[in-house]
């Protein structure tokens, strides 16, 4: 078996976590953490690096790189905010998928394999923490476990798990 906790970045102020969002931070890692890890990987935004730092130290791990995986990040932001306007506060990736069918397929299909080349990465019992956006996230799972899962709230996430090539997922 091969685990992914994937997370969505806590509060931010563009790609910086704002005070809040440090603080909520440094309480996942004080007791949502399920360490070791065999990874840390951050989409390469700021903001997702800068959470993984603070979970790595919580972890106490530092001596494990951080790794960007920007596949786990979008090159269509603008269409994905577009696309959950339109969708309505709160929605889900279903309801965007009503909306942009041809985003959410495309995107989960490629974020899904994104996905996949983590677990594939890693070795057998090995697990990873990841850190990406919403609902990126939420693409990337629906890609590769064939179903949706509820938005990621800040600082939340969902535990991604391999076995014998069967993928599921799970809240964290």
């Amino acid at each position: 078996m091969r685990y992914v906790e994937l997370r969505r970045h806590t509060d931010n102020d563009g790609d910086a976590l704002t005070p809040e969002g440090i603080a909520a931070a440094e309480e996942i890692g004080r007791g949502q953490l399920n360490p070791p890890y065999a990874a840390f990987m951050s989409s390469g935004a700021w903001r997702a690096t800068q959470m993984l730092e603070i979970l790595r130290r919580a972890a106490g791990q530092d001596d494990v790189e951080i790794r960007e995986v920007t596949a786990l990040r979008s090159s269509v932001e603008d269409r994905w905010r577009a696309a959950a306007q339109a969708a309505g506060k709160g929605a889900d990736i279903e309801a965007m998928r009503v909306v942009d069918p041809d985003l959410v397929e495309m995107e989960s299909r490629l974020l899904g394999a994104a996905l996949r080349h983590v677990l594939d990465e890693l070795p057998e019992g090995g697990r990873a923490l990841v850190i990406g956006h919403s609902p990126t996230n939420e693409a990337a799972v629906l890609g590769l476990v064939g179903e949706a899962v509820p938005p990621l709230s800040k600082g939340a996430g969902v535990l991604v798990t391999e076995s014998a090539g069967r993928y599921t997922a799970s809240p964290l």
